[in-house]
């Protein structure tokens, strides 16, 4: 039915509420989005003026298990591709949040990265300079200025060196920390050097601390990294092994030469291998690993006597796992699980952009750096937890990875994007299950009273869960399913991704970009779901059965501030059905629209969102019969 005619139905029932126009600000309002410019356009592309900055690393660490100390040297190159001269850097400390007075510490943030943790003084700094210069520095909390002799111009590029250590606490410390095994320590390294923080054509310097919650948003580079450690152990990293006959025994780099040339997996380091001194390299004292990564936001690496170590290649890209006995059985099948989620996101929406990818058996239960993942080697049992942790984590790879979101500020485009490509890689290993409908999640929004776009650091655990994570995936999930359809969505999520590939988005590039390759204005959509926290309840008022001439009139409500496109689904005395999906612009004028019906036959049944695609708040006046009506 026309809206028009939807209209004049409805003021033919005699409702006191005939249509009207809303208010000046409506859920149709266009959005207060920053005004377009040559660097982010009205498209959502990056624009013809478009820059960001480069840091490039080359780092020496060494790791000393009986002092439980990293320490370590770097020499940074800064290129600086903005317009601007700089007269200062702003260098992450992250280790610095282990302070007693530290913003986490004292505002209970530290709850966010392993509260019972031991705390320390966090990073110990020794020389900071340029060549024979030494450099004032001035640490406030987790954040460092490094003061430059002379201003980098624009165009130009600085190197410095800055040297460092800090202690690995005791206990457990959200995303790194120790894993003890029978066979010995696994260490899992991250927030563990430092770096230049991001200096963006937004915010300028992006100075916000590191509290717990909010992760992180850093600048694209190649980082060298030169990693010692005991003899015995095993190193895996972000990169590629650049010393492999110098790391790995003549057997073992004969199946590692054999695992880049196999989809199956091939086992590198065996279980009885591990503690037998003929399986290391020969020598004496430490062994120092090399690895290179290109194009990365940042590095992470671990360390063991204890791990073993397995490997494929699946989609070009080699395929690595280092667990320990005490991860067996369940994490024999990580590398086969890791590389069927590679190549599902490779086929759905882009190809995975680095040459390595290894998952880490420690004690961190979840967290994703640059080809290098960790998840909970203390599962031993549960395929669907291990399949599912590995696959989320992987899929971090694409969202912040890839496509660099600032995730102090933004982590629904990172953890919500990424959550809502999960759903769809559980059936690439799990072939009998598919994605939970919306509907499911629909009490959820009942509870945050908080908008999806809140910064991270701002919500407790449940409220980061609910918020950044499933309820953007679900959104993005109806989008694909039920507004767009999936052939439109995916060709504007493709674009997104291609556009902002190794680069740095905004919300406003990530809604102007769907609406540019989707063709579609989802203003409504991006202020419902993801601006406030509105929540959805279409309800059925009341149906009039047909007349001789004219079919029945389904008059239906929108309750809540969030619409939605209306479907709805009759089912006729004779068994037969009639389903009428009608478009979001429905409810322009009115939050009461009648729906006439084609069939004459008399209804016995009337279903809001028959498929059970929308996260409706009350589904108990989404039916309505003839038996309860008495009709």
């Amino acid at each position: 039915m026309a809206l028009a005619a939807a209209a004049l139905a409805a003021q033919d029932d005699g409702y006191a509420r005939a249509p009207k126009l809303r208010q000046d600000v409506t859920i149709f309002s266009p959005l207060d989005l920053p005004t377009p410019n040559r660097l982010r356009t009205a498209s959502g592309a990056p624009g013809p003026d478009y820059w960001q900055q480069r840091v490039d690393y080359r780092i020496a660490a060494t790791l000393d298990p009986e002092a439980r100390t990293v320490t370590g040297k770097e020499r940074i190159t800064y290129h600086n591709h903005s317009p601007e001269a700089l007269d200062y850097l702003w260098v992450h400390l992250e280790q610095n949040i282990l302070r007693k007075d530290s913003i986490g510490a004292q505002i209970g943030g530290g709850a966010a990265v392993g509260g019972d943790s031991d705390y320390n003084d966090g990073v110990q700094l020794g020389k900071v300079a340029a060549g024979a210069t030494t450099l004032a520095y001035h640490v406030y909390d987790t954040m460092m200025r490094v003061d430059l002799p002379q201003p980098i111009a624009a165009g130009g590029t600085f190197e410095f060196d800055i040297e460092w250590s800090f202690a690995v606490p005791q206990r457990v410390f959200r995303r790194y920390g120790t894993m003890e095994t029978p066979k010995g320590t696994i260490w899992e390294l991250a927030q563990w050097f430092p770096a230049v923080a991001v200096y963006d054509d937004v915010h300028g310097w992006n100075t916000l601390p590191y509290i717990g919650t909010g992760e992180f948003y850093m600048n694209f580079g190649d980082v060298e990294l030169a990693l010692t450690v005991p003899r015995d152990h095993l190193v895996v990293a972000s990169g590629v092994l650049q010393n492999p006959e110098q790391v790995y025994t003549t057997t073992q780099l004969e199946r590692f030469a054999a695992a880049q040339k196999s989809r199956d997996t091939v086992v590198i380091r065996g279980q009885d291998e591990v503690g037998d001194p003929a399986t290391r390299p020969a020598g004496e004292g430490p062994l120092t690993w090399r690895f290179r990564a290109e194009n990365v936001r940042t590095v992470a690496w671990a360390s063991s006597p204890a791990f073993l170590l397995d490997a494929c290649t699946a989609d070009g890209v080699l395929v690595q796992s280092a667990y320990s006995e005490a991860s067996l059985p369940v994490w024999g099948q990580s590398t086969a699980m890791l590389a069927t989620a590679i190549e599902g996101y490779n086929k759905r929406w882009f190809p995975y952009p680095y040459p390595v990818a290894t998952n880490v058996a420690g004690i961190e239960g979840g967290m994703e750096y640059p080809m290098l993942i960790f998840c909970s080697g203390r599962n031993r049992r549960s395929e669907g937890g291990l399949y599912g942790v590995t696959t989320h984590e992987i899929g971090h790879n694409w969202f912040p990875m890839l496509v660099n979101t600032d995730e102090r500020r933004h982590a629904w485009m990172d953890e919500g994007f990424n959550t809502f490509i999960n759903k769809y890689s559980t059936a690439d290993w799990f072939k009998d299950q598919s994605p939970n409908k919306p509907s499911a999640y629909a009490g959820m929004l009942r509870a945050p009273g908080i908008p999806v776009v809140t910064r991270a650091d701002r919500l407790n655990g449940m409220q980061l869960g609910i918020l950044q994570y499933e309820k953007t995936g679900v959104g993005l999930q109806i989008l694909r399913e039920y507004i767009l359809g999936p052939e439109r969505f995916d060709h504007a999520f493709r674009t997104y991704i291609r556009r902002w590939a190794f680069k740095s988005p905004q919300p406003a590039d990530f809604f102007r970009t769907m609406e540019d390759a989707a063709g579609m204005d989802l203003a409504w959509f991006w202020r419902g779901w993801f601006l406030e926290d509105a929540m959805f309840d279409q309800a059925i008022e009341r149906v009039r059965q047909p007349t001789s001439r004219i079919g029945a009139r389904v008059v239906v409500v929108n309750k809540e501030r969030q619409v939605m496109p209306l479907t709805l689904r009759a089912t006729f005395a004779d068994g037969s059905t009639e389903t009428r999906r009608l478009p979001v612009e429905l409810w322009f004028q009115s939050d009461r629209v009648s729906v006439t019906l084609e069939s004459l036959d008399k209804v016995k049944e009337v279903r809001l969102d028959p498929d059970q695609m929308l996260p409706d708040v009350d589904r108990s006046n989404n039916v309505w019969t003839a038996e309860a009506d008495g009709k």
